[in-house]
Parts: structure tokens; sequence; C-alpha cells
């Protein structure tokens, strides 16, 4: 089934539009939660979590992308659960470590209250075009998959010094960006 007609059924208030979701893109949100909290009891909320925030919120929001859409409240829940939880016993670590990275950009902000704000939504999506593929690709496995550096290195065949040299780059060149354009 088209994202269009998923999201004409959450129009509807029809509930097939969540089996519809979950089919489509279960596997997908687990993933992306499995990666921050590492245990797939929570992940499994967190995805379930993630349904009703779609559920609530279409309509009125109408994603054009529902796939990132539901990547996006799906690592929010998860980022949520895993600071409940304390950083340090679930994931290693990692999410916090990823927000960290993120704060050096966003200054006093941290990233998660950064994010949420539009202005700023949009000035990271416009950086993020204007970057090369690679580099693109990079951060978006990072900060977006919430890969850890090992697997991007495997992923992309880049050393994993090389990749923490492009995330730091491009996190400079975020800061400048943000700063330049009086958002942070």
């Amino acid at each position: 089934m088209q994202d269009s007609e998923i999201v004409a059924l959450y129009f509807k208030r029809d509930e097939a539009a969540l089996v519809q979701t979950a089919n489509k893109y279960g596997d997908m949100c687990k993933a992306v939660s499995m990666r921050i909290l590492n245990d797939s009891r929570d992940a499994e909320e967190c995805v379930s979590d993630t349904y009703l925030a779609a559920w609530n919120s279409i309509p009125p929001q109408k994603p054009r992308s529902l796939g990132a859409f539901l990547c996006r409240v799906a690592r929010n829940i998860s980022v949520s659960r895993l600071r409940a939880d304390t950083a340090e016993k679930r994931g290693g670590g990692e999410a916090a470590l990823l927000l960290d990275e993120l704060d050096e950009a966003l200054t006093e902000k941290s990233a998660e209250d950064v994010y949420i704000e539009s202005d700023v939504v949009a000035a990271i999506n416009g950086f993020l075009k204007k970057l090369p593929k690679k580099q693109r690709d990079i951060f978006v496995l990072r900060y977006y998959h919430a890969y850890p550096v090992r697997k991007i290195s495997d992923m992309t065949g880049i050393e994993e010094n090389n990749v923490r040299a492009i995330l730091s780059n491009v996190r400079k060149k975020l800061k400048e960006n943000l700063i330049k354009g009086g958002l942070v």
C-alpha cells in the first residue's frame, strides 16, 4: 500500500491505517528504536507508542514521507525513554553520546529541544542538502538512524577515524550555519 493511501486511512480515522503502518514500517521503526535502546521489549513499547503518536497527530499533520515521519517519532520516543531510564544502563550510552555530539553544534540548547523547533529543523535540512553526498550520508546514518561510528565505517568503507573527522567537521559547519542564521 502506498504512503498516501495509508495517510488517507488515518484521515478517515480507519484503524486499518495502524495495521498497514505496522506492516510497512514496523521493522524499520523497531530497528531505529533498538539502535538507541538496545532492549527489544523497550523498543517494542516505543514502536507501539510511535503508532499511537501517529494516530494522534495524523490528522492534522499530513507527512510527505510517512517512513521519515515514523522514524523521527520512533527516535524521539526512544531517546526520551533512554533518558528516563538513564543513558549508561541502556544501550551503552550510544544515544546520549549522539545527543552530546550534536549539543556541540547547538550550544546552549539540548539537541532534543532544538530538533522540535521548526526553524532549526528547516535550517538543518537546508544545510544537509548543500553537503556533499558522502558527508550527508554519514551525518544521517549517525544522527538520524543512530548507527555507531564502527557500523558507519563498515557500511561506507571509510575508516573509523575518518568517519569521526567527517562528523566533527560537519558538526562545526552546522554550528557556524546555525549561528550565521541566528538560530543558536
